[in-house]
């Protein structure tokens, strides 16, 4: 079904502004999927933040011009999906998870930083912890001095404690026997 000029241009808007939000584009071709498996991957995508749209290769190259997407115009042929995300490996990470368990939908590339890439450079993408992840590492490894520190600390003290305790009992007993 053929679009007018005004759904053209509500098109290329709509993927002007994903593509200005975005981090990451990656390209999959989908030829050969069953409506349920595309549901399924579109579902998965809406839950991790990802935009999945098949769109004609001509007005998704209109829309990217000018963006950082840009570079990876000449990839943009045949039948693909395409996958916004602003978080960096989202994108990535949904279509390849999805890649392992279907054969039929294949990684043609992406982009993410101005940089085209390759299925390669996709899946390796793919394999980067997700922000939360990364954060939650970080804190682990900046709260990792700070607990060592503190239970070195609390050990000691109670072996201090442990010391000191003893000669307070006897303090006393010498204290009764030097007035006699």
């Amino acid at each position: 079904m053929s679009l007018n000029r005004s759904e053209k241009e509500a098109v290329i808007s709509d993927v002007t502004s994903l593509a200005a939000k975005a981090q990451t584009l990656v390209l999959a071709e989908y030829r050969g999927i069953t409506v349920a498996d595309m549901t399924k991957l579109r579902s998965e995508a809406r839950s991790k933040g990802v935009n999945l749209s098949v769109l004609k290769n001509t007005l998704a190259r209109r829309a990217v011009a000018g963006s950082a997407f840009e570079v990876i115009g000449d990839q943009m042929t045949g039948p693909l999906i395409y996958g916004f995300s602003e978080d960096a490996v989202a994108a990535a990470k949904v279509v390849a998870d999805f890649a392992k368990t279907n054969d039929k939908l294949v990684i043609r590339g992406g982009a993410f930083g101005g940089k085209a890439l390759d299925v390669n450079g996709v899946k390796q993408l793919a394999s980067i912890p997700s922000k939360e992840v990364l954060l939650a590492q970080l804190l682990g490894l900046m709260q990792s001095p700070i607990s060592r520190t503190a239970r070195v600390l609390a050990a000691l003290a109670a072996k201090r404690g442990e010391g000191a305790a003893a000669p307070a009992a006897d303090a006393p007993a010498e204290a009764e026997a030097q007035p006699a």
